[in-house]
């Protein structure tokens, strides 16, 4: 059954006029509801936006004219798998170059090891040999990592968030040749604030609610150790599982985190009252008198309110309580769950 916030159920109303509208001595008649602390699951409900796992702009690290054919965004693509190619242009012949005299090079030391070994040069041309040849294996091996440069690749799985470079543009040096992002797995990101945040653990299971109503579950990955200066609230991140990648990241979030059990009392929402300082809590029959209760809410189900605050067992003032202050005679009538509707 759902309790409606501040309206009795008709069949309260019925048991309170029943009850007649005023007591003995001038009392005033209420009906209450003895409730008993149980374990009651806690949970903190937090609002943020679903972050991708890993998102990348792969940028060219040389120069040239794009000669491939551009893919579009929302293409899957593998590690590896080549999203752009430059024009080699003249880096075949450089290579050629660099090889051949690496060979000359290769030459040079040889027969200055063999004529030292011999003593008919010094260690000084030696040396110096030896340097030129490892010169010309380092201008060799520069070619050949230009030259593997000209495929630009994948860095992991993922999908294609912007289109490639266009086939005839020209990259240069950090140029964007496409944007990766991988969707295998999502980040929930909020905020929890300072008087919570002691409650929240590494490895907690919460439970994602998207704006379109998708749900997924997962477990909290990251807790801020320092504050934000404006909000005094600590980020907080969940990661999902999101094989199929049909989570969205960007969109907005409800993070639902489950915190440890604790005892608390379920009553009637219709059950809350303000006191005359506009603290929220509920009226209890004590001793023949109503008196008020601060208490904190903790979540709701389909059959009231889970809140903490209240002795062991309360009798709470479910009906009549609006009519009453605290050390006020009251004429209690105990009813029960089901006569209340």
């Amino acid at each position: 059954m759902r309790w409606i916030s501040g309206i009795l159920t008709l069949a309260a109303a019925a048991l309170l006029s029943a009850s007649g509208a005023a007591g003995p001595t001038g009392t005033v008649p209420v009906l209450t509801l003895e409730v008993r602390a149980e374990e009651a699951a806690d949970r903190l409900t937090v609002r943020g936006r679903t972050v991708a796992n890993r998102a990348v702009t792969v940028e060219a690290e040389t120069t040239g004219r794009v000669i491939s054919e551009p893919r579009r965004k929302g293409d899957r693509v593998a590690a590896g798998d080549i999203l752009c190619r430059i024009d080699p242009g003249s880096r075949p012949a450089q290579l050629a170059e660099a090889e051949a005299r690496l060979a000359e090079a290769r030459a040079e030391a040889d027969a200055a090891e063999s004529l030292s070994a011999k003593g008919f040069t010094s260690r000084t041309t030696r040396f110096a040999r030896q340097a030129s040849l490892q010169g010309a294996q380092a201008a060799v091996d520069l070619v050949k990592l230009d030259i593997e440069r000209l495929s630009i690749r994948a860095p992991f799985d993922g999908v294609l968030e912007t289109d490639t470079a266009e086939l005839g543009s020209r990259l240069g040096v950090g140029t964007p040749c496409a944007t990766v992002v991988d969707l295998s797995r999502l980040r929930a990101s909020g905020h929890v604030g300072e008087r919570v945040v002691d409650g929240v653990a590494l490895g907690q299971h919460a439970r994602i609610r998207l704006v379109n109503g998708r749900e997924a579950d997962g477990r909290i990955s990251y807790i801020s150790r320092v504050a934000d200066p404006d909000t005094r609230t600590y980020e907080v991140e969940i990661t999902l599982p999101n094989p199929d990648a049909s989570l969205r990241a960007g969109m907005t979030a409800e993070m639902i985190i489950d915190l440890p059990s604790r005892r608390a009392h379920r009553i009637p929402q219709s059950a809350l009252t303000l006191n005359d300082e506009g603290t929220l809590g509920v009226r209890l029959a004590m001793d023949g008198v109503a008196r008020f209760a601060p208490v904190t809410v903790l979540t709701d189900d389909v059959e009231g309110l889970w809140v903490t605050g209240l002795p062991e067992t309360a009798r709470v003032i479910v009906a009549g309580q609006e009519f009453v202050r605290d050390g006020r005679a009251i004429e209690p009538r105990a009813v029960t769950r089901d006569e209340l509707g």
